[in-house]
């Protein structure tokens, strides 16, 4: 099907008549993302379900459509009014207290790094990681500990092996035969992925 056939199909059967081959290109190349309606229309024009367009879902609004999930259903299973709950996904901000963050993670069927992402705390996470590989790291067992909800040995562990990976790649090249520049591009690659990292270790730390 081309972009000109999706567009009419969503015209003629799911009564959008203001979708032309120009919008679904658009979308195809991540130049404009579709609506909640409009969503649902391309993923029946398509045969398929809107989960499967969205691909890995990042955030709340990608999480609740993989799920099948009206908006309303959400907010009245984690104790919001319906437009309070929608500003958040517009804006891509979670606030709610820990019962209704629950509540969220099990409505939704969130793992836990998915729940660090979708409410927000992902770059305070990174921010804490960093400064835990960079300077000591047991100087941050708690404050990552009250953000993620691990067992404190696994954790420990974890910021250990990951301070010892970075300090590892920091020196390897900073021998009397080595360069400082390829020790920092592989220092700054390290941080950048310093979430992804931590996830890593602690799943393998989990088995």
């Amino acid at each position: 099907m081309g972009p000109e056939h999706v567009a009419y199909g969503m015209r003629a059967s799911y009564g959008l008549p203001y979708v032309t081959q120009d919008l679904v290109v658009a979308w195809e190349r991540g130049l404009a993302s579709p609506a909640n309606n409009e969503l649902t229309a391309l993923a029946g024009v398509l045969w398929c379900s809107p989960a499967e367009l969205l691909g890995k879902p990042r955030t709340l609004r990608e999480h609740r459509i993989a799920r099948g999930l009206a908006p309303e259903d959400v907010a009245r299973t984690v104790g919001h009014e319906l437009p309070v709950y929608l500003r958040m996904e517009e804006h891509d901000e979670w606030r709610g207290t820990e019962r209704q963050s629950a509540a969220l993670a099990d409505v939704l069927g969130l793992s836990l790094p998915d729940f660090i992402t979708v409410t927000g705390r992902e770059t305070k996470l990174a921010e804490l990681l960093r400064s835990a590989v960079t300077t000591r790291w047991q100087a941050y067992v708690r404050p990552v500990g009250k953000m993620v909800p691990l067992d404190r040995s696994i954790l420990g562990d974890t910021l250990q092996a990951l301070h010892q990976n970075y300090q590892g790649q920091m020196a390897a090249t900073l021998s009397w035969g080595g360069g400082g520049s390829d020790s920092s591009e592989g220092g700054r690659a390290f941080l950048d992925r310093i979430v992804e990292h931590f996830w890593g270790a602690v799943e393998g730390r989990g088995r």
